[in-house]
């Protein structure tokens, strides 16, 4: 954790100041019974009321012969009793920023020699120690509780999973909830925010729940190195936020709609442009002519280079995974005797009727896609954007290890109906991904002479210079070759 909070490799110094704050944060939580109290009766009391539960479903279930169906729902309430403890006591992350500010006493802590990543640390792990805390305890009762009361015993991987999931996901929620209390201008905001973090949380354990269900423990490997990956990007996101002046100099957020049209107008348009990346400073100035406006447009795409790499990393481990589920989950013989090249020369004849109106089709088919893999990624700091972008190239490379399976030459394949237009479509794409992989993931590491909104009013703008100006004609001529030469090489492969 500590280690994200500056460029170089945290000294000694570092976790002696971190540790200072987190034990002065942690007496102060521990000191108010009024929060702890409440948070440890409800840890011993929901756990044994889950104990209850448990031992009436399975005297319910055996009663039919279903005793293989109570021992699996087991796990879940195992969940169930580690995830709530953490909500209850998320209130004290949500205090750690805001709470002292409104209480008058986040000035004196500010003025100490800290550093942002050792005071942001140090919050952290003080505001980790409740929740976590809370909710062993709750697993504990609960599984002690079974034990004597049903003889259950769980297996070693259960436990370690269970213990793990916990763990992480409270991780994120407290690393959410610094961020938002980093962020807001009052307790009362921060804790509106704070469904912003259950919700999504309490809908992942159900996913958990299921997968436990059905003994899915791979799967949740899987999901725990997911979970990781998004508490590393959390806190990495938390302390590129953080800035100690404008948590005291900001008292209250307005939403200036007419500002952000102008300044979006501004960028996008060329009237406005940063004169320097690292000053923050914005030059104002007259509208440039359109061929001005092209050579701004493209001197963003050399900016863009970390994110397509990024993005065809990503293209590179779809295809990975489509030849692994080929593999895993081949097509019945009987289907798989239809993958021939007479076959496709076949349906590419059926085509012909309507290959006036395939571009345009195509084109809306793309501007679509991208569109919802751009909002998408938006609201979930480019996940889903990046999701949507490994699907396409995933079932590529499944049907094609599907032809090899077949008996066919997959190469032939991909040489006759993907390589043709993917050599104009696959860069306009990993262009206009990389644009909004750069908009979508702005928080994580914002200009520190910017506001974040000035930088994600930027990047939105950058977007749609990429987006309008560069991809959508781009678009046009890839569908053009996917329309009239594609299906001309796809008749030479195969001879038709």
């Amino acid at each position: 954790m500590i280690a994200l909070t500056r460029p170089t490799h945290p000294t000694k110094q570092d976790f002696r100041m971190t540790l200072v704050v987190a034990r002065r944060e942690i007496r102060d939580s521990f000191r108010d019974w009024r929060i702890i109290i409440p948070i440890f009766l409800l840890t011993l009391i929901f756990p044994a009321l889950m104990n209850f539960t448990a031992s009436r479903l399975l005297n319910f279930v055996s009663d039919y012969g279903a005793e293989l169906v109570g021992n699996q729902l087991i796990p879940f309430l195992l969940l169930v009793v580690g995830f709530f403890p953490m909500s209850f006591s998320l209130i004290i992350a949500l205090e750690t920023f805001v709470g002292e500010k409104e209480r008058k006493s986040m000035e004196p802590l500010l003025s100490t020699p800290l550093s942002n990543g050792q005071l942001y640390a140090g919050k952290m792990i003080a505001a980790l120690v409740p929740p976590l805390s809370a909710s062993y305890l709750g697993m504990i009762v609960y599984m002690v509780g079974l034990y004597f009361s049903v003889d259950w015993r769980p297996e070693f991987q259960l436990v370690a999973q269970t213990l793990l999931l916990t763990t992480v996901q409270g991780i994120i929620m407290v690393a959410g909830a610094v961020v938002v209390s980093s962020q807001a201008t009052s307790v009362r905001a921060a804790n509106l925010l704070a469904s912003f973090i259950i919700v999504p949380m309490a809908i992942l354990i159900q996913a958990e729940a299921a997968a436990l269900f059905w003994g899915n423990h791979d799967g949740l490997w899987w999901l725990l190195l997911g979970l990781a990956i998004t508490a590393v990007v959390l806190m990495r996101m938390g302390l590129s936020l953080f800035n100690r002046e404008e948590l005291l100099g900001r008292d209250i957020d307005q939403i200036r709609l007419g500002w952000m049209v102008r300044q979006f107008w501004g960028y996008f348009s060329g009237k406005l442009s940063a004169e320097d990346g690292q000053s923050g400073k914005t030059v104002a100035g007259r509208y440039p002519n359109p061929i001005a406006w092209y050579r701004q447009t493209a001197a963003i795409v050399p900016r863009l280079l970390p994110a397509m790499g990024a993005l065809l990393f990503a293209l590179l481990g779809a295809a990975v995974v489509g030849v692994y589920m080929a593999q895993r989950f081949p097509l019945p013989e009987g289907l798989q005797s239809q993958l021939s090249g007479q076959n496709l020369l076949t349906n590419l004849a059926g085509l012909e009727v309507y290959l006036s109106a395939l571009p345009l089709f195509i084109v809306s088919q793309n501007v679509r896609a991208l569109l919802l893999q751009t909002i998408l990624g938006v609201f979930t700091l480019g996940v889903l954007g990046v999701l949507i972008f490994m699907l396409p190239w995933g079932v590529i490379s499944f049907i094609a290890m599907q032809f090899y399976l077949a008996g066919e030459n997959p190469y032939q394949f991909l040489l006759g109906t993907i390589v043709p237009h993917a050599i104009v479509e696959l860069p306009v794409l990993l262009l206009i991904g990389a644009a909004a992989l750069r908009w979508q993931t702005v928080t994580f590491a914002p200009l520190p002479n910017r506001s974040l909104s000035e930088m994600f009013i930027i990047r939105a703008a950058e977007f749609w210079r990429i987006f309008l100006g560069l991809g959508i004609p781009l678009l046009f001529l890839a569908a053009a070759v996917e329309a009239y030469i594609t299906p001309q090489i796809l008749q030479l492969v195969y001879g038709g």
